[in-house]
């Protein structure tokens, strides 16, 4: 299977999940979006690596095993995201010490905050893209809006602690047809309320299973 490279695009507040967020990874060489819907205390952690001048009085915990990784010469090399099994994604950190390399399982948002600490690329396999991938007709997420996104992610530390990992919420969509289904989706993003377009995409992606 091939292995497609992504980067992160921005992470967008959840208006449906009280304290949890979406991540927007891009197709580099395409025009596929990924949602991932992660928990509020990765968001701030992934936000803190993306702002290069913020720096936490002391560190996050993801921070924190990078520099137990590097005074043991480990270093991350890439992250690959593996699985989507019931709207959850599984990945891997690709790790090298002495020329010897590791395979450690990690939940995505874990992984991708290690993946901007250590500069390490961030890889899925095309089929899990084909699958859980969405376009956008417009490029309506732009620049400032995304700093935006993240500057409120930073700027709510009551939401914080959150650490669950979870496509579920309130609203279920399995009543609706796949006809729906798909209109509902077209909605969620043209709307960029991307936390719903995943759950849209993933129940749509259930029954294609």
């Amino acid at each position: 299977m091939s292995l497609v490279k992504l980067s992160i695009k921005g992470i967008s507040y959840s208006q449906t999940q009280n304290g949890a967020y979406a991540l927007i990874l891009n197709e580099v060489d395409g025009e596929r979006k990924l949602p991932i819907v992660i928990g509020a205390f990765e968001a701030q952690s992934i936000a803190i690596a993306l702002e290069k001048e913020i720096k936490p009085p002391r560190p996050l915990t993801h921070d924190l095993f990078k520099n137990f990784a590097e005074r043991f010469d480990i270093v991350v090399k890439q992250v690959i995201i593996h699985k989507l099994v019931d709207g959850v994604f599984y990945s891997s950190l690709i790790c090298e010490r002495d020329k010897i390399e590791e395979i450690i399982d990690a939940r995505t948002s874990d992984a991708i905050a290690l993946a901007l600490r250590f500069n390490a690329p961030i890889f899925t396999y095309k089929n899990i893209l084909d699958k859980a991938g969405i376009y956008l007709k417009s490029n309506s997420m732009e620049s400032d809006k995304d700093s935006q996104e993240i500057d409120d992610v930073l700027s709510n530390p009551e939401t914080f602690g959150r650490e669950e990992e979870s496509n579920q919420s309130g609203e279920t969509y399995s009543k609706h047809t796949t006809q729906e289904l798909n209109e509902l989706l077209e909605q969620a993003v043209l709307q960029e309320d991307y936390e719903k377009a995943a759950k849209i995409r993933d129940e749509i992606s259930k029954r294609e299973s």
